[in-house]
This record gives C-alpha cells, sequence and structure tokens, in this order.
C-alpha cells in the first residue's frame, strides 16, 4: 500500500530523515518507535505531505505521490491524526464529524439558494453517518458538547471518528495513548482492532507505549538517528540490542 525509497529530510545541515525505506503492507497495523529526535515525526510529515523530502520517493497504491501537499493526500485516502488533537473547540462533536466529508453540497452558495432540497439531503446522510460513528466510538452521550470540554482521551476517539468520515485508506496515528487514561486507552485500542480487522482501515502507528505496540502492531519498525534500525515483530524488534541502547535505554525494565 504505501512504500518509502531512500527517502531524506535536511534542515539546513542537519539530516532529521536519512535514507528510510520500508513498505507497509495493506490491512496491517505498522508500529512505528523509536527515542525522542528519531525522525519519527518528521516522517509522518512527509508522508502526509506537510513536508517535501529532500530526496528520495513516497509511493501509495501503486502512484508516486512524492511532493503532494497534505489535501491531495487527503482525497486519495491517506489521513493523519496528532499527538495533540486539533479538534475545533467551539463546534460540538457532533459538528466536529459533520464537517470532515469533502465536497459537500452546502459548501456551494449556488446550491443552497437553488438545490436546496439536495443539500438538505446531503446533511441528513451526513449527520447519520456522523450519529453512526459517535455511536461506534461510544461518545453518543458527548455529542453536542462543546469538542473543547472533552477529556484527552475522548479527543483522541474523535480524532479517530474524524478519519472514519473520510473513508480513508491509510490512516497514520501520531501518539494516540499520549495523555489518555487507562481505560480510555483500551478502549481506543478495540476500536483501532475493530477498524483494521472488521474495516480494512491500514494503520501507521507512533507510539512510545509498548504494551500498546505489543498488542496492536505486526510489523515494528525502530528509528534511531532519523534512520531504520530494525524491522521486524514485537519480540525481535524489543530484544535487539541496538534498539535496547537506542530506544529503550534506562526504561527496558519497564517496556520488558
Amino acid at each position: 500500500m504505501l512504500e518509502l525509497d531512500r527517502l531524506v529530510m535536511d534542515f539546513g545541515r542537519f539530516r532529521a530523515v536519512n535514507n528510510c525505506s520500508f513498505r507497509v503492507e495493506e490491512g496491517s497495523i505498522t508500529g512505528l518507535i523509536g527515542p525522542n529526535g528519531a525522525g519519527k515525526t518528521t516522517l509522518f510529515n512527509l508522508i502526509a505531505g506537510a513536508f517535501h523530502p529532500t530526496s528520495g520517493r513516497i509511493r501509495f497504491l501503486g502512484e508516486d505521490v512524492t511532493g503532494l501537499a497534505s489535501h491531495q493526500l487527503f482525497h486519495k485516502g491517506l489521513v493523519r491524526t496528532f499527538q495533540i488533537p486539533h479538534e475545533f473547540h467551539k463546534l460540538t462533536t457532533l459538528e466536529n464529524l459533520m464537517m470532515v466529508p469533502p465536497s459537500q453540497p452546502g459548501e456551494s452558495l449556488f446550491s443552497n439558494w437553488f438545490a436546496w432540497r439536495r443539500v438538505s439531503s446531503a446533511e441528513r446522510d451526513v449527520e447519520r453517518r456522523a450519529y453512526e460513528t459517535l455511536e461506534f466510538l461510544e461518545l453518543t452521550q458527548v455529542a453536542h458538547e462543546p469538542a473543547g470540554n472533552l477529556s484527552g482521551g475522548q479527543k483522541k476517539l474523535l480524532e479517530l471518528g474524524r478519519t472514519m468520515m473520510t473513508d480513508a485508506k491509510l490512516v497514520l496515528l501520531d501518539e494516540p495513548a499520549a495523555g489518555v487514561n487507562r481505560t480510555l486507552l483500551r478502549k481506543l485500542e478495540t476500536k483501532i482492532e475493530i477498524l483494521n480487522r472488521d474495516r480494512g482501515y491500514t494503520f501507521i502507528l507512533i507510539e512510545h507505549d509498548m504494551e500498546m505496540i505489543e498488542k496492536l502492531c505486526a510489523p515494528v519498525i525502530c528509528m534511531a538517528e532519523g534512520r531504520v534500525l530494525i524491522e521486524g515483530d514485537f519480540e525481535t524488534v524489543r530484544s535487539n540490542p541496538q534498539v535496547l541502547e537506542a530506544y529503550l535505554g534506562e526504561t527496558t525494565g519497564d517496556a520488558a
């Protein structure tokens, strides 16, 4: 589904991503781990179209998408979330979902005046779909609550729901466990599993929570200093001496 070929990203003299290559298979949940500063978020920004690589190629669904902007990739089904949720905090949870689908007829002034029946029908369809998404995420109780009032875990669920409203094919999840209590984290894990297993979503997951990585991800890719150290199953990656030194360090006991 996704292929990275010798990606390089330089910021002046600093090389944040260094000849990074790997493939993401359709239907997988790929874990991307590594210490802070390893280049994981920069790599996400390259994949999602926020940055243009210094060199190298990105292919998505067999198409060379190197250099395409985020909105162009969005329309192709490649969507990302952020470590800090980007909700519209004054809009309700329901409205945050309803505004996601692109090319809604209500966005056109002409349609609002001369095709209002079509606009009304489309809005009902989007609202129904948004309610179904909230029901799946178990957020119906906060449907009409301003999104800014949600807890950290609820905001992460809302971020996941927004990707569902796009019919995304590949979702980049940036530290979904950050700031989430354990109860909501288990719920978030379950929803990701269901979307992957039953609905065909493919995920790449940046995460420091090794329990989440172990539960969800195969394969696991470890980065350090902008390059890929190793790729394999969780046990292989966790026990690799380079990973223990570069990533786990003093937390080896906790991760084990």
